[in-house]
């Protein structure tokens, strides 16, 4: 006989739901989202023969902090077979809310329904425009949009929470299910509280655009740091731009007072490209990098489940304009067959919220993986195509491999370069996932590119020295931007 759920409520007490059937009791229940699967640690048969589960609607990943599932719609899963959900009744939970979509359970930041509104998101754009803001001696963090605490942004917090106890650290966090660094302060982006923080911050360190409504305060400061040395061209570089668009690109740059770069030739890029001409560039290196000095590979690695002595890839490809999720150009569970090795898979920041975790032998997404820096540090190669990360990676001086199969088409229609990648990277250039495993397994490739990758780091990674967080922080301090 079939399994069959018959009812689906929310347990306050336990953050669970509480799922009862009949027909056949499963042997397995989960509640399967894009990012995340919860599962009923026990199935329970009842003496009458309906069965119950308990699922969870928090999680622990990568060794991590327990935490509430991310926000999205989860599949209620029975022995690998979907089933329909009944309707659950919402509920707000301290950690999200809980309720049921479309057939399947719904789960969404902890926030009060009526400022989801259009009436509730004027009421608190009003409050946020009233406040006078920048009084409190802290910090508001945003790193991709409240997706990540990782990236320039994280590093920079690491830093200053060891310096400067005394600062308050909000992060902007698009749901609790993003860990915020030890002593750091969650604030759910569009709450009252999420509001308030970034009108009463000192200090706002954010790694992209600023966002919804954002209104500077008398005394309050910006410091973009942007989140890689650029090869694709972007903002008045993009081609085809609209000058709807250009205008947005001048105003967004208006708000920052300084802007951080990697390198001088980052920091001629980004001016130009956003019309940052006036004020000042820092050119520090990039916080996020230090951990590739300083970090502890063999401790990511256990986190990550992966054995000291495997052979680990990295494949991290950029977004396209042109489609929402990963591109699809590697295999990598034949990847991690023919290369003998573990691959990790790392979306951008893009594809984090339409994309799916990948799975196989041998095969880790690590889209959701908090710091980005830190799998570059676990890696044993990179395999990317025109990311920014290539600029990171080569810190490292571990092999890089570029699989490019939609080289011209990206370059002459979707964004174009700043320069021509064919002719400097750092490492093989490959168009199939089968010229890639020859390249891999190719020692002389890597030695042909040996003078290529010293010039690439002469030129990118001068001053990715395990230091640039402690700079930051520096002149931070130094400008009395807030109270050490």
């Amino acid at each position: 006989m079939t399994s069959r759920v018959t009812t689906v409520r929310v347990d306050e007490e336990q953050q669970a739901l509480l799922i009862e059937g009949n027909g056949s009791t499963p042997g397995e229940v989960e509640l399967s989202g894009r990012r995340a699967v919860a599962a009923a640690s026990e199935v329970v048969a009842g003496e009458d023969g309906p069965w119950r589960a308990v699922l969870p609607l928090h999680a622990s990943r990568w060794g991590g902090a327990d935490l509430p599932l991310p926000s999205g719609d989860y599949a209620l899963v029975l022995d690998g077979r979907t089933a329909a959900v009944p309707v659950v009744a919402t509920v707000v939970l301290p950690g999200l809310r809980v309720g049921s979509a479309g057939g399947e359970v719904r789960i969404d930041p902890p926030i009060d329904p009526a400022y989801e509104t259009a009436e509730g998101r004027l009421a608190l754009e009003g409050r946020y425009a009233a406040l006078p803001g920048a009084h409190e001696n802290a910090v508001f963090f945003e790193s991709f949009y409240g997706q990540s605490t990782g990236c320039n942004p994280g590093a920079i917090d690491r830093e200053l929470a060891a310096r400067a106890p005394g600062v308050t650290r909000y992060w902007s966090v698009v749901d609790l299910s993003v860990a915020v660094p030890d002593g750091a302060v969650p604030v759910v982006e569009g709450s009252p509280e999420w509001w308030r923080a970034r009108a009463d911050a000192r200090l706002l360190i954010v790694n992209d655009w600023l966002r919804r409504r954002f209104d500077r305060k008398p005394g309050q400061r910006v410091l973009q740091t942007w989140h890689g040395t650029p090869l694709k061209r972007l903002a008045l570089h993009r081609p085809g731009l609209h000058p709807r668009r250009w205008l947005a690109v001048v105003r967004e740059s208006r708000r920052w007072d300084v802007l951080l770069a990697q390198n001088p030739y980052a920091e001629r890029v980004l001016r130009k490209a956003y019309a940052f001409l006036r004020r000042p560039v820092w050119v520090e290196g990039y916080p996020r990098n230090d951990v590739l000095t300083t970090g502890d590979a063999t401790r990511i690695r256990a986190a990550l489940g992966i054995d000291p002595d495997a052979r680990v890839l990295l494949y991290a490809p950029t977004w396209r304009d042109d489609r929402s999720e990963i591109v699809d150009f590697v295999d990598p569970r034949s990847l991690a067959e023919a290369a003998d090795a573990v691959v990790l898979v790392r979306g951008h920041s893009r594809t984090i919220r339409p994309g799916r975790d990948q799975a196989g032998s041998r095969v880790i997404d690590v889209t959701g993986y908090p710091d980005t820096a830190e799998l570059l540090l676990a890696a044993d190669a990179l395999v990317t195509d025109y990311s920014s990360v290539m600029f990171d990676f080569s810190a490292t001086g571990k092999p890089m491999y570029f699989l490019v199969p939609d080289l011209e088409h990206y370059r002459g229609k979707l964004r174009g370069f700043y320069f021509d990648l064919a002719a400097r990277a750092p490492g093989p250039l490959v168009r199939t996932q089968e010229e890639l495993v020859a390249a891999l397994a190719d020692v002389s490739a890597l030695a042909e590119h040996a003078p290529k990758y010293v010039a690439w780091q002469a030129q990118f990674n001068g001053r990715d020295d395990g230091s640039a967080s402690a700079r930051v922080v520096d002149r931070i301090l130094d400008l009395g931007w807030l109270d050490a």
